[in-house]
């Protein structure tokens, strides 16, 4: 039986895999978050990989507080960067396909067109710095499969999505930046995008091509465009105000162009991948039934 192994199960993107396991019965998953495995604990992540034996590693974990991490960028680099060493490190000798999940923060977001994967990377903050590290970590195992995502959102965690429909729901008006454009993720597409991937493989269907790609929802929109569609999917008077990025001062340079290129894992691995808006939709309306 194929054994899927999923690091960071409780995040975003592991909570939306674990919701279409049951999808999936041929398959056994093991969903894990530190508790059941601390990726920065070489041993123990060797022991654990010797006996769960996986066919695939997902690597959801990551130290995501982004501002935070200016302070904290030696503690984000051992999640993100020595948390892969050493889970390649417990793969060798395997055959074991590795499918990392790096992001859009790896650029510097001043290019005028959407990012390739061939584009050089020039991480302008200390989480780019430490997601950087764990790409060039996982890319030393030679089946990884590393998707570079963005602005991802899901009904589960924290998230700009969540955010605004709480701010918009107590009457708040919103000042929100229109300077920074980009593509939403929604997790639960990218996590139906990975399995297909998988499951696709399996059933030869296509070959695994290792390397890296990029997965965001279609269409581009500044966060204040996006924050307007979500007030108004969510029905709210309230009004949204576009503001430069300077009216909200961070130490964090954040990308101001992070638009990903998605033509190389759409033609690679056969997938269609849905427009930010209808993936909205889906999200508030799975939101607004819990």
């Amino acid at each position: 039986m194929t054994t899927i192994l999923v690091t960071g199960a409780s995040g975003q993107l592991g909570s939306e895999i674990r919701e279409l396991s049951p999808r999936y019965s041929g398959y056994e998953f093991i969903f894990t978050d530190t508790g059941e495995l601390d990726i920065t604990d070489a041993g123990a992540t060797a022991a654990f990989m010797a006996e769960a034996r996986p066919s695939w590693v997902i690597n959801c974990a990551a130290y995501t507080a982004v501002d935070r991490a200016e302070d904290e960028e030696k503690l984000a680099t051992q999640i993100n960067g020595t948390g892969v060493e050493n889970i390649v490190s417990a793969l060798s000798g395997t055959g074991c396909r590795l499918i990392h999940i790096s992001t859009d923060y790896v650029f510097d977001g001043s290019s005028p067109v959407p990012y390739t994967e061939d584009d050089t990377t020039s991480p302008a903050s200390a989480y780019g710095r430490s997601k950087m590290a764990g790409e060039l970590a996982a890319m030393k195992w030679p089946n990884t499969l590393i998707i570079r995502t963005s602005w991802l959102y899901s009904e589960h965690g924290s998230n700009f999505v969540k955010t605004i429909l709480r701010k918009a729901g107590s009457g708040q008006d919103l000042s929100v930046v229109f300077d920074q454009a980009g593509s939403p993720t929604y997790a639960a597409d990218l996590a139906a995008a990975i399995m297909e991937i998988i499951s696709g493989v399996i059933r030869n269907r296509h070959n695994f091509v290792p390397g890296i790609f990029n997965y965001s929802n279609e269409g581009v929109c500044s966060w204040y465009d996006f924050a307007c569609e979500i007030v108004r999917e969510a029905g709210s008077p309230c009004l949204v105000t576009p503001v430069r990025s300077s009216a909200w001062p961070s130490r964090v340079n954040r990308p101001a162009f992070s638009v990903l290129d998605k033509g190389k894992i759409k033609d690679t691995y056969n997938l269609s991948i849905p427009h930010w808006r209808s993936s909205l939709i889906n999200c508030i309306t799975k939101i607004n039934a819990t």
